[in-house]
């Protein structure tokens, strides 16, 4: 049988997939999971948001939602939906704040 010139040649089956590449994001998503770090940073994020209010203030919006809609005609997703913008933009600075230095703080000690 002849090759042909315009076909590349075919690789052999012995030979793994080429590795997706993982991003930088991916890296310390991985390494925070791998040392319990993402489990701590989650838990002192729930105890910030429960002292200043916000978890009050969320739970206060989603029942002003579902009275102004009725409550049997609220699911979850419509509530994620229009809730989650507005929690996120109402995080204090603060909480922000400790969390990233948090997560500086563990990319410095695992040397990434």
């Amino acid at each position: 049988m002849r090759a042909s010139i315009n076909r590349p040649p075919t690789p052999d089956a012995e030979e793994d997939p080429p590795q997706k590449e993982l991003s930088l994001r991916e890296i310390i998503n991985i390494k925070l999971i791998e040392s319990g770090e993402k489990e701590k940073l989650m838990e002192l994020l729930r105890e910030r948001l429960i002292e200043c209010g916000w978890r009050d203030e969320m739970k206060a919006l989603c029942r002003a939602y579902a009275r102004k809609k009725g409550r049997k005609n609220v699911t979850v997703d419509d509530l994620v939906q229009v809730i989650t913008p507005e929690g996120r933009a109402s995080v204090p600075d603060s909480v922000k704040a400790e969390l990233l230095q948090r997560i500086r703080s563990f990319l410095v000690s695992a040397s990434l």
